[in-house]
């Protein structure tokens, strides 16, 4: 399959089921991470357009929420399906906006699809309660009704399923939503618009505007009563902003935010299972992903041996352009992001740390930055205590289990932790202390569908996945009833 082909996606804004251009006629460059090379131009949202996307959402929602649960249910379904019949040119297409290579391109979709296909299941079960009330006498009979209107905000480490996401969950649950998709990588959610198109659902129930103004878009729609919920995927300095804004409204907010998450390897680990959960931890999506080990605390009596054999994985990865034959390692997403993982590592060693492998970023075209294994590491090192969204794990040693509890929970972040020890009771009674709302125990990938997916502290409010997805586009409604 070739690029042109790859590319025969639109580029306007999709509202009311129709794609149109921006009503002021703004435009913005999409480019590919790896080459530096022009992939498209497309429309860019202003206020006026977000309005027309809420009219549209709003019009559709009184229908869409009084579907019964099975219509809902065969549409999503139908989306799971005709999105894995597309998953190549969906996967090509992420590779050229995003960057990734493209055997983890090809993962994310089937991960995207798999959205549709949980909530499929999902949307038949909403089911409330019926009590009796021990004093009045009354029945208590509780529904769950959708929320309404949803502001969909998206990142772009994972341009397809960060989407699905909130989208599966929303329409399952009856309600609308318009998304703003990350301006590096936009054309993943417009391509899917065709494909939700013939799945059935009808206009105005999705609605997709990619902007350049992000913040006052998004502020816009924040700022109008008729919007009852923001989903965002992202930074924790965005999260806040966006959290200002949905006060004045008081509007529901369901915030996935930033990590710093900890990988502790006990002395009594499985050393090579070990190792195989940090490559995923740490290098699935190259390492730009909130989900990602970040700070690695080993035993000292195992240190050294985690510390080569990681190297030695890590370095033997091929690194180059995501769509060519054998890359492991593709392009990071841009300048900032690369140039950011450039300090980090460059900090870091300054301040002492010792490279072991990697270290280096290529000369050349492309946001390129090597698999990157860093031991020595300072507590003093930036790294440390901030995200890396790259390809760099960043050892460090620990002799007790209250030093990598206290060390590890040292974060104002609280997404996910790892720990691996052959000592299951050890490994649960570490999860317990780990102030974190996922934790990875001898495993290092736990996104799931299936599963409910969030953060404490200021890594989130809220949680996406399982039932409780649904969840946050549904609202409970009490009926004091006598009969």
């Amino acid at each position: 399959m070739d690029a042109k082909a790859t590319l025969d996606v639109p580029t306007n804004l999709y509202i009311n089921g129709e794609f149109v251009e921006s009503s002021g006629g703004e435009r913005f460059d999409v480019i590919n991470p790896a080459t530096e090379e022009l992939l498209a131009s497309v429309a860019s949202a202003n206020e006026a357009d977000a309005m027309k996307a809420l009219d549209a959402a709003h019009a559709a929602f009184p229908a869409w929420a009084a579907r019964k649960p099975r219509e809902r249910a065969e549409i999503l379904r139908k989306a799971f399906e005709l999105i894995m019949a597309d998953q190549e040119r969906l996967a090509r297409l992420i590779t050229l906006e995003n960057g990734k290579a493209l055997s983890d391109s090809r993962g994310e979709v089937a991960y995207a699809a798999e959205f549709f296909r949980w909530y499929a299941e999902e949307a038949v079960r909403n089911i409330g309660d019926i009590g009796f009330a021990p004093a009045s006498g009354a029945r208590i009979l509780v529904q769950q009704k959708p929320i309404g209107v949803g502001v969909l905000v998206t990142p772009w480490n994972f341009p397809a399923a960060m989407a699905t996401r909130k989208i599966g969950p929303a329409l399952a649950a009856g309600c609308p939503v318009i998304c703003k998709p990350a301006s590096e990588t936009p054309l993943t959610m417009l391509a899917l618009m065709p494909i939700l198109e013939k799945a059935g659902v009808p206009k105005g129930i999705v609605n997709i505007i990619p902007s350049r103004k992000s913040g006052a878009v998004v502020d816009k729609l924040l700022h109008d009563p008729r919007v009852r919920i923001v989903s965002f995927t992202g930074s924790t300095e965005v999260g806040r902003k966006l959290l200002h804004g949905a006060a004045d409204c008081v509007v529901k907010t369901a915030m996935e935010l930033g990590g710093n998450a900890p990988f502790i390897v006990c002395e009594d680990a499985d050393i090579d299972a070990a190792v195989e959960g940090a490559m995923i931890a740490k290098m699935r999506n190259m390492g730009e992903a909130c989900t990602a080990a970040n700070r690695f605390y080993v035993q000292e009596k195992v240190h050294d041996e985690f510390a080569r054999k990681l190297a030695e994985r890590m370095g033997a990865m091929k690194m180059g352009n995501g769509l060519e034959d054998g890359v492991m390692v593709g392009s990071l997403v841009n300048a900032d992001t690369r140039d950011k993982v450039v300090h980090f590592v460059d900090d870091a060693v300054k301040k002492g740390a010792r490279v072991l492998t990697g270290g280096i970023a290529p000369v050349g075209k492309g946001f390129f930055y090597p698999p990157t294994v860093l031991v020595d590491v300072p507590d003093n090192a930036a790294l440390t205590c901030d995200e890396i969204f790259g390809p760099v794990a960043s050892l460090q040693k620990f002799k007790t289990e209250e030093e990598v509890i206290a060390r590890a929970n040292d974060t104002e972040y609280g997404l996910i932790g790892y720990v691996y020890t052959r000592d299951v009771g050890r490994g649960l009674a570490l999860s317990e202390k780990l102030e974190f709302g996922m934790i990875g125990l001898n495993r290092g990938l736990v996104s799931d569908p299936a599963a409910a997916f969030g953060g404490v502290k200021q890594s989130g409010i809220g949680r996406e996945g399982g039932q409780d997805g649904l969840m946050e586009f549904m609202e409970k409604q009490y009926i004091s009833v006598a009969w």
